[in-house]
């Protein structure tokens, strides 16, 4: 079966075709750093990350480009409130951004094209675009004709007569309602960044920032655009105006977009005090592969419903997952293969593959996940050697796609550690099972877990 999934252009599930055979150009909408990203930003980070991961799973190449919006309407006025250079400002949360995304196990881009280090690729492409009439100067601004473009709304699917006629719009961010020629260039203005051009001293706005990058880096006509529905209108219509008419080519050949993030069946405000950002919900003690695993667990397309339950429900999915394959590494299984498990794992292998090619329908693919886990546990006791490999095989390939096993916690305990191991054991040993449960509940403070099996005492870190 072939991947198919819901392109935002055409309104229906297409089936993916790349333009070069086994390579994928990707570009996501990044962060704009004026502010450190709360969850529901991640909650499109990691569905980009969930599309980019199966891509690969595939077999396919994949060129991820994602841009980070260093200067804008936002960045500014938050420079201009903490008495600080534009840089400064922005340097601080883009190493915020990049430290939440690691523990998120988000894989990073190939490349993030800062704003303020393209500008000349965006002086070209609005010269280019005054050239061939698409837009034009007024008072040390620039904007785009939309009149010139008759296909303009038809990705927001917005009715054009609906659009007020005849308003220049110099905010970056504006109602889908209210806009008919939209910035390009902005004047310079007092206690703003400017650049010299040919039209004169300004800056950028924002929607040119996208379509300059993402061409630099991946050409005039690539294969996927992906961003939060909020992107759809104003920010992806209009790269979509400005980039044909600057190239006259075709830009982007499958727009996908997820939905919005809302916390306790109520939108995310801070005055409701139900504003999350990363480090607020592991200060709380949850763990980020919980979080990322609530994060994606939900259809792309389907409003996600954030909560703490969820959170504490996703850690009990997880510790299912992380379980099933600690005891399966430390199954002491006999030499030899069995016909049933491989048929277990095909099977389950193709099950999943045929969710996510359903326009990435990740509740049947962690469906056929669990379900796996429990056919293999009712075999627990008849599986060799080599099926125990190749289980441990196969979900390392599910874990490419999740990414929600952890696999950066230690294989191997400090000296400190086993030491109390060993205290434990000579405490039980001597029946001093008082001091026996003093050294598990001070190892469980560190978060793990001992487990006396016949076999001997074994540990593993909480999940």
């Amino acid at each position: 079966m072939s991947l198919r999934f819901y392109d935002t252009a055409s309104r229906r599930i297409e089936t993916f075709e790349p333009l070069e055979e086994g390579r994928v150009g990707m570009y996501t909408c990044g962060p704009t750093v004026w502010d450190f990203a709360h969850i529901g930003n991640f909650r499109s980070y990691v569905f980009e990350d969930l599309v980019k991961r199966y891509l690969r799973y595939l077999g396919y190449r994949v060129f991820h480009v994602m841009n980070i919006t260093d200067i804008d309407d936002k960045t500014i006025r938050r420079s201009n409130e903490l008495g600080c250079s534009l840089e400064e400002v922005t340097d601080r949360y883009i190493a915020a951004f990049f430290k939440d995304i690691d523990i998120l196990n988000i894989l990073r881009a190939d490349e993030y094209p800062r704003a303020t280090r393209h500008i000349d690729d965006m002086v070209e492409m609005i010269a280019a675009l005054i050239g061939k009439g698409y837009a034009y100067e007024r008072a040390g601004s620039v904007y785009f004709s939309v009149d010139r473009f008759p296909e303009y709304g038809r990705l927001a699917n917005i009715d054009r007569g609906e659009l007020v006629a005849g308003l220049r719009v110099d905010a970056d961010e504006y109602d889908r309602h209210s806009v008919q020629d939209f910035v390009l260039w902005k004047a310079r203005k007092e206690g703003e960044p400017f650049w010299d051009t040919p039209f004169g001293p300004g800056r950028p706005g924002w929607h040119i920032e996208c379509s300059a990058m993402s061409m630099k880096y991946l050409g005039n006509h690539f294969d996927i655009h992906m961003g939060g529905v909020d992107n759809i209108f104003p920010h992806h219509e209009n790269e979509i105006a400005q980039s044909r008419c600057a190239t006259g080519s075709p830009f982007v050949n499958y727009w996908l977009h997820c939905q919005h993030l809302i916390v306790e069946n109520q939108k995310m405000s801070k005055s409701l005090g139900n504003y999350y950002l990363l480090q607020d919900l592991l200060n709380r003690g949850h763990d980020a592969m919980a979080i990322r695993y609530l994060l994606l667990s939900t259809h792309y397309r389907k409003l996600l419903n954030f909560s703490l339950s969820g959170l504490d429900m996703a850690k009990q999915s997880l510790r299912r997952i992380s379980d099933f394959v600690f005891n399966l590494r430390g199954l002491a299984a006999p030499q030899g293969r069995t016909d049933e498990i491989d048929a277990v794992i095909e099977r389950s292998e193709s099950d999943f593959q045929a969710g996510m090619n359903d326009d990435f329908n990740i509740s049947a693919a962690l469906g056929t996940l669990f379900d796996f886990i429990h056919q293999v546990n009712v075999r627990m006791e008849t599986v060799k050697e080599q099926d125990v490999k190749n289980i441990l095989g196969y979900m390392n390939r599910i874990d490419s796609v999740l990414g929600v096993i952890d696999h950066d916690k230690p294989q191997k305990l400090d000296d400190e550690t086993m030491q109390m191991i060993s205290e434990r054991e000579a405490a039980r040993k001597a029946r001093d099972f008082k001091r026996a449960d003093e050294i598990r509940g001070a190892l469980l403070k560190k978060g793990i877990v001992l487990l006396d099996t016949p076999d001997g005492v074994r540990w593993k870190f909480e999940s």
